[in-house]
């Protein structure tokens, strides 16, 4: 996205589209007491309490570049990052706020520096902003269900003054959105009960972000619903499963497509947790990957790095392994969508244009069945290597007249993460 320069809606989706994979990252102060992004309210801590994060903050080995080099090394084309989490805290330069990394013993404006880092890798740059601000005094404490003093009778009487919330936020995001360049994501963070749509003056924001940035793509969590065959004009460009794969193709009440992109961690946090070892595999990413293009989806993957600006070191070994696997067989994922075929038993397709993709999970006994494609098919090819992979029917096949097969030499597959067979059709 970051390498184009287009001028209307549908092109520039179908970039956001054809990259398919991108990079979340999670980072503040949370990293510090090393129990996830939601410890502030998980644990009701006190603004006085959480404070103290905010003094010690000091991420020394924070260095964006290695970040950089190693989504582009894990085959992301984009990434989007915290600029302000629920907790308030401003990774970025804000003259609205002192609650910003400027003012810790970092000294730096760390957003300025991640949109340099990846910009020199040519990888799109996207913002993430939460519209909730448990540190501002005007943001809604007392009966909010998430506010880590919703239970505490002492804010009971501290209404607020919500209008002069927004105002704030949204002076924030029109900072964000003038003092670094042209910025290709903003990713808004997140509606709930009546905490929605307009509440959020969101017609307002969503018109004002598109004067600053014509180019932008914009998720749905402002609120508005993106499947209505006239979505509200704040309901987005995209929506957001988060931590779960849609059944199949999201599409609107007209029936068509919609984009989407499912927010997965690597293990069960977004922010850095230190007990929190429970890593997915390579190998289910790469099939999460798939399931998402198989079914015109996007995948972003989170990394939490921790206090001092760090990627764990499980995340970075986890994502060099997806890259490999990319660099090999990337063009069964990048520009490609969902096939004319439904899905097989033994994986999933993927396509783009004439060449069909079969992602074979599962060995099976004998040939690999494909359904309905007898005839049809010009040549097969192991994607990795373009080595041939005959294609032949069984001499008891009388009764798969309509189906092709694809005949392995051996009984287990070359690659057990994901073997990826070029179909070119006829």
């Amino acid at each position: 996205m970051a390498n184009y320069n287009l001028e209307n809606s549908k092109d520039k989706l179908k970039v956001f589209t054809d990259a398919r994979f991108g990079m979340f990252i999670h980072w503040g102060l949370y990293s510090i007491p090393a129990r996830g992004e939601w410890v502030r309210s998980n644990e009701r801590i006190t603004a006085d309490d959480y404070e103290k994060f905010f003094y010690e903050f000091n991420p020394v080995n924070y260095n964006p570049k290695e970040w950089a080099k190693l989504a582009k090394e894990a085959g992301m084309k984009y990434v989007v990052m915290t600029t302000k989490h629920h907790d308030g805290f401003c990774l970025f330069d804000s003259k609205y706020t002192d609650y910003k990394a400027t003012n810790t013993l970092a000294k730096r404006d760390l957003i300025k520096e991640y949109v340099e880092a990846f910009r020199e890798e040519g990888l799109a740059v996207g913002f993430y902003y939460s519209l909730l601000d448990w540190h501002h005094e005007d943001f809604p404490a007392y009966g909010d269900r998430h506010h880590p003093m919703r239970d505490n009778e002492n804010f009971k009487e501290n209404k607020g003054n919500f209008n002069r919330y927004i105002e704030y936020f949204h002076n924030q995001v029109e900072e964000l959105l003038t003092n670094y360049g042209k910025i290709d994501i903003i990713w808004f963070d997140f509606s709930y009960d009546n905490m929605t749509g307009e509440k959020w003056g969101a017609s307002k924001l969503i018109k004002r972000v598109r004067e600053l940035q014509p180019h932008i793509i914009i998720n749905n969590r402002l609120g508005g619903n993106l499947k209505k065959s006239i979505p509200d004009d704040y309901a987005g460009d995209f929506t957001t499963p988060e931590q779960i794969i849609p059944p199949e193709a999201l599409v609107n009440e007209k029936g068509a497509l919609i984009p989407w992109e499912a927010c997965i961690t690597l293990n069960d946090h977004w922010g850095y947790c230190s007990q929190d070892k429970n890593y997915k595999s390579s190998e289910e990413i790469i099939r999460a990957l798939v399931e998402c293009v198989s079914k015109n989806g996007n995948l972003i993957l989170n990394v939490g790095p921790n206090a001092k600006g760090e990627i764990p070191e499980e995340s970075i070994n986890i994502l060099k392994e997806v890259g490999h696997w990319l660099k090999q067989n990337g063009h069964s994922i990048y520009g490609c969508t969902k096939s004319i075929l439904d899905k097989p038993e033994w994986g999933r397709y993927t396509q783009k244009d004439k060449y069909l993709y079969a992602h074979i999970f599962q060995r099976g006994v004998g040939p690999v069945n494909l359904r309905g494609l007898s005839g049809k098919i010009k040549r097969a090819r192991l994607l990795c290597d373009g080595s041939e992979i005959s294609i032949e029917t069984p001499w008891n096949a009388e009764d798969f007249k309509k189906d092709a097969f694809l005949n392995f030499k051996s009984a287990s597959l070359p690659d057990k993460k994901d073997t990826v067979i070029l179909l070119e059709l006829k």
